[in-house]
This record gives C-alpha cells, structure tokens and sequence, in this order.
C-alpha cells in the first residue's frame, strides 16, 4: 500500500491554505507515488457557526484591528489547562476523528494553529496515534501554535524555534526549514519577458501593491492615490483579491494617472508580478512575506495590523528586508527613499536573499517522511 497522508487547512485567510498546497507540492516530488487528501477543518465545524468565525475574523483585521490585537496578546499566553484552550481543543473533534478513522493516514499535516491543539489533545488521550506534523505559518508564536503531543514542528526562523523551545516544546521535535510556498516562487523567470508582456519598462521603478485575498491592508486606496499622483515616473501594479470594493473605487486610476497602472483583483500569478516588481507594499501576512523574501523584493507595510502580521513586519524589519510605516508621511518618506535610492533597494534585496534556506517545501516533506515508520509492513494507523 503507497504512503496516505492528509493535510488539513483552514479558510481563515489564504495564507494556511497555500502553504498546505506547497506541502503537497513537495509531496509530488519527494514522493509522487503518495496519496495526499487536503480538507478544511472548517468541514467539520456546524456551518452556520464556521461562517460566523470567518466572517467575525476578516470583519475585525480590516475594520477594528485593534480589537483584534487586544484579543491576539490576550491570548498569547494561555495555559493548555486553560477553560479555553480546552473549549478550542474539543472544536469538531468527535466528527474529526472519525472522519480520520476511516480515511486511515499515515501522516498527518497541519497549517492551522486550532486544528494541531485538537489533534493533539485527542493524541494526549490516546485517542489518536498517527504522527502529526505542524507548520507554523508566522514568524513570530502564539500559544495557539504550542501543543505538547505535536510530533514536528516545521518553523520559518531560528527566532520562532528558541520561541517554541522556551515554551516546552523540545528542540529535536523542531526543523528551521523555511515556511513552505509554492515552487513557482523558487523557479528563476525571464524578467525581461514578462515586463514586455505587462507592457512595463524596465527604466522604470515598478511598485507593487498587495492588500491580500480579502483586501484587510488598511489605507490600501490612499497608497495607491498617493502613488499614482506621484510627479516623478513610476509603474504601479495593484491586486486588490477579493475586495471588488476596493478595485471598483481604484478603476478610475487607471485612465486618470499619467503612470502605468495595472489593476487586477484576485490573482494566480503572484510570482510573475514580483519577478516584474522592484518593491512590493503589502500586508504582512506570514505567506506573502515569504513569497516575497523568495523573490529576494524589499517589503514595506502599512499600519501592520497588531499581532502576527505586526510581529511579522518586525521580523522584516530586524532582517534588513522590509520596512514599517505607520503614518502616511513616513510611507511617503519610505517610498520615496526606497524609488529614489535604487542601492538602498539593491541593499533590502541582498538581505532578503538571505533570510531563507530555500526549497522549504522539499525541506518540510523531507522530515514529515521520517515520521513514517511503518514497522513489519504495518503503518502507523492507529486510530480508536
């Protein structure tokens, strides 16, 4: 029987779900052979009550944020014991374990902070037997990610392994491995080619601006107007996701400003439009960030909404690759700085290039494989 393993996300942002999708990616070329399930944990959660949660956790990052970062440090340091924790663990659990029982893993993967407490507390009862990695999609730890009866964590930085060791969790259980993107970002693209194809000129610095799958970066429509009544030259490629709002309102950019403006909303070739750009604004979000240290583009954020995506701006910022901006005049000063100063550019990329191990999805598979044990042809399946 070939290896089964199952990789489970949560809809709460795009960030889990595509670093679940680079989990399988690496899966396919480490072993192509391997039957690998994603599912939504929100499958296993009462619908109307998964919708609300959604729906609660976009509405407070993008119009109370600082709500959302009282509750963030609130919670930050929770114990395990806690009525809470507790109450998180039990989420879905009885229809989640015998959804497990008869799919059978071998393997279990996880990119959600909730559904590895889950599984951890049903292998803390001895309910659950099957090996479980986790993927920490931030660079910074929240309790949420901290589960003793995790077998592997899979971390983006030397600062989030001390972070976990120094909350219990023991250091050979944990693998720096970079956080999972897709390969398309790891893949060297013609610059030239695709700036020919969006019609860009090379001369020219091209800015681009990223508000996420759900447009939550505060002041998106600001930066943008900003930018496109800029006096000196500019090209300016703004992906607006999911927020038609937020692409309605900038439209009227396209044919007003004197510079290049590419508009889009939801996108799919995100690789392509950092290989044409030579700075990216963005919220912090753990995947975009690393996508963006892949593509070796300096990073500045706007406002970074309080909790992870702040302590992922901080992490940018201690690197020398990204930049923080928390009122308009210093976007403005940064921006200008960063188009006008093409060394201190060159500078932000030479220290992204150096941030990450690379090919992090083969990495993280590659120790996820050696939990595999199968011992006198029996895998490790054992479900009750």
């Amino acid at each position: 029987m070939s290896l089964k393993v199952l990789v489970i996300s949560a809809a709460f942002g795009a960030g889990h779900i595509k670093a679940a999708e680079a989990v399988i990616e690496g899966f396919l070329e480490k072993k192509p052979e391997a039957e690998v399930i994603h599912i939504d944990f929100g499958e296993f959660i009462n619908r109307p009550l998964n919708s609300t949660l959604k729906t609660t956790y976009i509405d407070m990052i993008k119009y109370t944020p600082k709500l959302w970062g009282k509750f963030y440090y609130k919670t930050a340091d929770i114990s395990a014991d806690s009525l809470f924790q507790r109450f998180l663990n039990g989420i879905g659990s009885r229809q989640f374990l015998k959804y497990i029982h008869s799919l059978q893993p071998d393997l279990i993967v996880c990119t959600y902070p909730v559904i590895a407490g889950v599984l951890s507390q049903l292998k803390k009862e001895r309910r659950l037997h099957v090996p479980l990695a986790t993927v920490v999609t931030d660079y910074g730890i929240h309790s949420q990610w901290v589960h003793q009866d995790v077998d592997l964590y899979l971390v983006g930085s030397e600062e989030v392994l001390e972070a976990l060791v120094s909350r219990g969790i023991h250091r050979d259980r944990i693998k720096n491995t970079g956080i999972p993107v897709s390969m398309r970002f790891e893949r060297q693209l013609d610059r030239q080619a695709l700036m020919n194809q969006f019609g860009l000129k090379e001369q020219i610095p091209t800015v681009l601006i990223m508000g996420g799958a759900y447009g939550v970066m505060g002041g998106a429509t600001s930066i943008c107007q900003m930018l496109a009544e800029r006096e000196d030259p500019v090209q300016l490629i703004i992906v607006c996701g999911k927020d038609k709002q937020l692409y309605r309102s900038l439209k009227l950019l396209t044919s007003t400003s004197k510079h290049q403006v590419l508009l889009f909303g939801f996108v799919r070739n995100v690789e392509e439009l950092m290989t044409v750009s030579d700075l990216v604004i963005t919220k912090t979000g753990g995947l975009t960030v690393t996508e963006a240290l892949t593509k070796h583009l300096p990073i500045v954020t706007y406002k970074p909404i309080p909790g992870q995506e702040k302590e992922n701006a901080e992490f940018l910022l201690k690197k020398g690759a990204g930049r923080i901006a928390y009122t308009e005049d210093q976007l403005n000063r940064t921006i200008n700085i960063l188009l006008e100063n093409s060394e201190v550019r060159e500078g932000m990329r030479i220290a992204a290039s150096k941030v990450l191990p690379g090919r992090a999805a083969v990495r993280v598979v590659e120790h996820i494989l050696e939990l595999y044990n199968p011992v006198g042809g029996q895998h490790n399946k054992q479900v009750s």
